[in-house]
């Protein structure tokens, strides 16, 4: 027996990984062949779509809609027995995993009746019922990698996650989420076996189940990855990598190589859908190299996420545009010389947890602009109305107003105070007539954001890509035979992730 240490590596598969048996097939043969230099952890999503109708249940239970709660369930059990139709034959195994699912199933039934019954769906119900999909992905995949005679054992995260309170988004406890997972993960690993751990839940000190937010596996995988000093951490997805920008958008755009940890952040935190925008959070502190990896193209090296990026980067990284949001304008002279007038907003803003995505404020201090998401705009004005009713009275404050029809372009990099980017980009912006609304300039040097209608964002995208060649230097760097983009992986709601991104 070899005593050579072998790396350690966290891989997770998101929901299209998984959604089907051909593509858990495809999973099978990457977890194969990385275990015969690797331990692994494997992290799972729930097959593509299932947490959405996993939702749509525990509403339609709120409403007592109970028949149609039924008809979901039902089309979720077809789904999850098919795959183990056609992924495990051996009699004996697949009696025991349809018994394992079938009790997941029950649990979730049990959930959506006592909600239907109170009229009630409360966040900690939300989250028990949102997080069976994984429950259920977990020991599926465990069983179908012992089919194929790789030892694994299927383990719910809520052994080894431990998190605030804070259903629907909690945080994890880092100090005793280590614990828990030497105790639990490495005997395991010490065994030469394969854990497969469910993604996006935790739970409390006291076992309460809580989840980690849409998206959250991703962040589950970095996770572990920290608890358990990880050589790397692997997301495997349907897309070739972080891009330079929205290839729908942007033909041209192409796989970036390697990127730093804050560089990724705000590419996660401006639309790039790609990465759940905590992921990087949790291995930034220990250095560990996070990689994003297409299932479908494995032949592919994807994306490299580590602390300082590339030695020799520098420049404009990558391009993201955020639509559905919605510019607020706080304005008038008579705010000039306000002191509190900026804290008041940000107050206001808070207390209606509207998340503030960029401001910007005239150097006249006439005008305050905050663009936030669309669904949090019509409160957000509502509140400051009434926080500035009296100012607004005494005509102090001329207006608070907010135009839907903007987008946030957002320029992420590295090093770019001084280098001339941002004359560029508004120079270019303006030989292709595209109007800025309002500028703000990240301190950190990793980023520039703009508002401009939303009519104007294919051009802004276009034209920002073109004139600090992004396509071109990143072929140069990584050639890249084909670029196979799922657009869906772009579509961006503020704050979620759409179900197959997981």
């Amino acid at each position: 027996m070899s005593n050579v240490k072998k790396p350690l590596r966290i891989v997770k598969f998101g929901g299209t990984s998984v959604g089907n048996a051909t593509c858990v097939r495809k999973v099978v043969e990457i977890i194969r062949d990385a275990a015969r230099n690797s331990d692994l952890v494997v992290v799972v999503s729930a097959m593509s779509g299932v947490t959405n109708k996993l939702v749509e249940a525990a509403t339609q239970s709120e409403a007592g809609n109970i028949d149609l709660v039924e008809m979901i369930f039902e089309e979720l059990r077809d789904r999850h027995r098919g795959v183990v139709s056609a992924l495990i034959h051996s009699v004996p195994a697949r009696s025991r995993i349809n018994r394992d699912v079938e009790q997941v199933f029950q649990e979730g039934e049990r959930l959506c009746q006592g909600t239907a019954l109170l009229r009630e769906l409360t966040l900690r119900a939300r989250d028990s019922i949102s997080s069976l999909g994984e429950r259920l992905a977990a020991p599926v995949l465990a069983a179908v990698l012992a089919e194929c005679e790789l030892s694994s054992e299927a383990i719910e995260a809520t052994e080894l996650i431990v998190t605030d309170s804070c259903h629907g988004a909690a945080d994890p406890l880092m100090a005793p989420t280590r614990k828990r997972c030497e105790a639990r993960l490495r005997p395991l690993l010490r065994q030469g076996m394969i854990p497969v751990v469910t993604g996006f839940i935790g739970a409390t000190a006291d076992g309460m189940l809580t989840t980690l937010g849409r998206g959250g596996s991703d962040y589950s995988a970095t996770i572990l990855g920290a608890a358990l000093d990880a050589d790397e951490v692997i997301i495997w997805t349907d897309v070739d990598g972080l891009m330079t920008a929205d290839p729908r958008l942007v033909p041209g755009a192409s796989t970036i190589p390697e990127i730093s940890y804050r560089e990724a952040a705000e590419l996660a935190h401006f639309g790039a859908k790609v990465l759940h925008p905590k992921t990087i959070s949790a291995v930034t502190p220990c250095g560990i190299p996070l990689w994003i990896r297409n299932t479908f193209s494995p032949e592919l090296p994807g994306t490299r996420i580590t602390a300082t990026g590339a030695l020799t980067d520098g420049g404009v990284k990558g391009l993201t545009a955020i639509s559905d949001v919605a510019l607020i304008t706080v304005g008038g002279p008579g705010i000039v010389g306000v002191p509190d007038v900026l804290s008041r907003t940000f107050a206001t803003t808070a207390a209606v947890r509207a998340n503030i995505l960029l401001i910007s404020q005239s150097s006249s201090q006439n005008d305050i602009c905050l663009v936030v998401s669309s669904s949090a705009a019509e409160r957000t004005v509502e509140a400051l109305r009434r926080e500035f009713a009296q100012d607004l009275a005494h005509e102090k404050v001329e207006h608070i107003t907010f135009d839907p029809t903007v987008a946030i372009v957002t320029v992420v990099g590295k090093n770019m105070r001084g280098s001339g980017t941002v004359g560029r980009t508004f120079t270019a912006l303006g030989r292709e007539d595209v109007n800025i609304i309002a500028i703000a300039q990240g301190s950190s040097e990793c980023n520039i954001s703009f508002a401009v209608s939303k009519q104007d964002v294919k051009a802004a995208l276009d034209t920002t890509h073109r004139e600090f060649q992004l396509g071109v230097l990143d072929s140069r760097a990584l050639p890249v035979k084909s670029v196979a983009v799922n657009p869906a992986a772009w579509q961006y709601e503020p704050g979620q992730r759409t179900a197959n991104a997981d």
